[in-house]
């Protein structure tokens, strides 16, 4: 019989189903049978495409002696951390607390109120069952030892991450930015690109920060690393050359062998920053990742409704990237004459490059296209060329069993995705990836909102609707901006602003001048977290900072901007110790050093003055504009003609006519 997960959502909860451990999803009738019951629970939580969380059900999930311990003496509650990240969030700072690292697959053990005692990652089987044997005569024998423990442990989870209350400054200078980059310069990767550790993250906020400081600050050594670092990981196996988009990691220092999975919320920035970065340095690598990672998320992780899905496993047929790889028999077979010069560019073995025996994980050196020059081939027919063979192979590679596909809609990174069409639709001047982003747009709307007019952080199903979070109201802000800046059709300001108000009223705290993660009518937890450093992906709270400025100043609301300015004076004397884990808030910290121009092009002629304008790089600008508008910045700046003006500290520039003269204007 399947166990509680069988009327769950969630693809992960529902891997679990027909374990024989009694799961219980994260409810209150699990909560209250711990309680009735006096025991220990155990709060496991992972996600779809984790490689180890399958790893660990196979030996430990479904061991029947491990799971009547487990059911004896626990109650065994499941967590999909996307679903629920709010629960992550704690348990995570638990084990890293306890254990310093962390990781998936997560397992806490708890007292009947939640409160953590002890957890970690990936457990062996047979050090699986000890410990939970250990804890259960613990609590039976010496119950003082957890009670003590776990209210010290949740002392330090609700402690962590406080940051006090700072004065702000009179102004930042260029040195407060030296101050982060200069450390951060010494853990670069000369060699391989990234920065020097194994695994690599490709860590995309990380590289936008740099990007813009490189090119502000006039930094050439952290420009060209930036640049180093986006061709290597573009070249390695860790970006999937046949079909699109990237995995989540690799695990070697080369960026050659991915962790196979992919989620939507790399791909999303990666596209965004690949994007920037080819506005900065027109390389043809980074433009045709882009459009085929964006392709990739048009033909495989999107709804029939236009939303966007997580993620594809890392595993199929229970092989870890055998959907992914090839043997050069095959790529012959397929090619035929054609394949020796594929072959050479993938850097294709008969032996195989990978562990498996005559398997490669395709790669190309990061100057591989100088191939076309050696046949002859224009830029664009080497396009072309390397376009229909890789076609043939994702045609050959389709017919292979498909790793499993996490559906959830996240509203979170269902924005990050949308944004990352409208970057790429601005800055290629691709009109359909417009109309992608309006698509999604309009899913947002229709699925996502709740009845008070807040967010929920995915679709209502099974009469169970989760509440957003806070990276759902900043993603979802950003997103909305972005349609903006491509459209000038102010609903999507409006609405905008609208969900800020909801954002404050429900998730800022006066007294600490900082975000909560979740609204203040959600679940009580054991904590209620602020989520302030940046990671893989940037932190909620630097996210909706950076839009609490951006509308503040748009709309011309101190209040915004003040609270944006108190948050940054609260962040900013921590963020030279770890640049790499505030990189948002350095973005943010930029703006206030070298500028957020706002530029406003009005008249029938806007939209062929802003494709001429986003034919050149300049970051951290605001855009507004159009043939009408109600916004303050716009008032008496409409008419006939097309002008374009450029304001700064609520001074604003005579108008001109022509780009030439309005990039003078920003660049003064």
């Amino acid at each position: 019989m399947p166990n509680k997960l069988h009327s769950e959502t969630s693809p992960y909860l529902r891997q679990h189903q027909d374990n024989p451990v009694e799961w219980y999803p994260w409810s209150e009738e699990a909560l209250a049978k711990a309680k009735a019951e006096n025991k220990l629970i155990i709060v496991s939580i992972g996600y779809s495409a984790c490689h180890w969380c399958h790893v660990m059900e196979r030996e430990s999930f479904e061991n029947e002696a491990i799971a009547q311990v487990m059911n004896r003496h626990f109650v065994s509650i499941k967590v999909d951390r996307e679903e629920r990240p709010d629960i992550d969030q704690i348990y995570m700072i638990a084990v890293q607390l306890m254990t310093n690292q962390g990781g998936w697959p997560l397992n806490c053990i708890c007292l009947p109120d939640g409160r953590p005692v002890y957890g970690g990652t990936y457990f062996r089987p047979a050090d699986w069952q000890n410990v939970l044997l250990q804890l259960a005569e613990m609590w039976r024998e010496r119950p003082e030892v957890a009670l003590d423990y776990a209210e010290r442990l949740t002392t330090g989870i609700q402690q962590s991450e406080q940051l006090p209350v700072n004065r702000i400054p009179e102004a930042y200078t260029p040195e407060d930015l030296k101050a982060i980059v200069t450390p951060w310069k010494r853990l670069f990767d000369t060699q391989e690109g990234g920065h020097a550790r194994v695994p690599k993250f490709p860590m995309p906020n990380n590289w936008l920060f740099l990007l813009r400081y490189g090119v502000s600050s006039g930094d050439q050594e952290v420009l060209e690393h930036v640049h180093f670092t986006l061709r290597k990981i573009a070249s390695g196996g860790i970006y999937d050359h046949v079909g699109g988009g990237f995995a989540r990691y690799s695990v070697d220092g080369r960026w050659h062998i991915p962790h196979f999975e992919k989620m939507l919320y790399d791909n999303a920035q990666l596209v965004s920053l690949y994007a920037e970065a080819w506005q900065q340095r027109p390389t043809p690598q980074y433009k045709r990742v882009v459009m085929e990672t964006l392709e990739w998320v048009r033909r495989e992780m999107t709804s029939s409704d236009g939303g966007f899905y997580c993620a594809l496993d890392a595993d199929s047929e229970g092989v870890e990237g055998k959907f992914y790889t090839f043997q050069q028999a095959e790529i012959e077979n397929l090619l035929g004459e054609e394949a020796e010069l594929f072959v050479r560019y993938f850097g294709v073995t008969g032996t195989g490059n990978w562990e498996e025996e005559h398997t490669n994980v395709l790669k190309i050196d990061i100057d591989a296209d100088h191939m076309a020059k050696e046949v002859g081939f224009s830029d664009e027919e080497w396009e072309s060329y390397l376009a229909q063979g890789k076609q043939r192979l994702l045609d050959y590679r389709n017919k292979r069993v498909r790793p499993g596909l996490d559906d959830k809609l996240l509203t979170s990174w269902n924005a990050m995705m949308l944004k990352g069409f409208t970057d790429a639709y601005r800055i290629f001047d691709e009109p359909e990836y417009l109309v992608v982003a309006l698509r999604n747009a309009d899913f947002i709307r229709k699925h996502l909102y709740a009845e008070d007019g807040g967010l929920l952080h995915q679709p209502q199903a099974n009469g169970k609707a989760i509440a957003g979070f806070l990276d759902d109201y900043a993603f979802c802000i950003a997103a909305y901006s972005a349609l903006y800046e491509s459209t000038f059709d102010e609903a999507w300001l409006n609405e905008a602003k609208r969900l800020m108000e909801y954002t404050l009223d429900h998730f800022y705290d006066d007294g600490s001048s900082a975000f909560f993660y979740t609204s203040a009518t959600a679940e009580q937890l054991i904590a209620r977290k602020q989520e302030i450093m940046d990671n893989v992906i940037p932190s909620s709270s630097s996210t909706i900072v950076q839009q609490l400025y951006r509308l503040g100043v748009i709309f011309d609301e101190q209040r915004y901007t003040d609270i944006a300015s108190q948050a940054l004076a609260n962040v900013a004397p921590h963020m030279a110790s770890y640049g790499a884990a505030y990189s948002n808030w350095a973005i943010r910290l930029l703006e206030e050093v070298y500028g957020c121009p706002e530029v406003m092009i009005t008249g029938p002629g806007w939209l062929l003055m802003r494709k001429a304008l986003d034919r050149h790089y300049v970051p951290s600008k605001m855009l507004l504009g159009g043939t009408k508008g109600s916004l303050p910045l716009l008032a008496g700046r409409m008419g006939d003609t097309t002008k374009a003006y450029v304001c700064r500290n609520k001074t604003c520039s005579l108008p001109v006519e022509h780009v030439e003269d309005l990039l003078q204007l920003i660049t003064k």
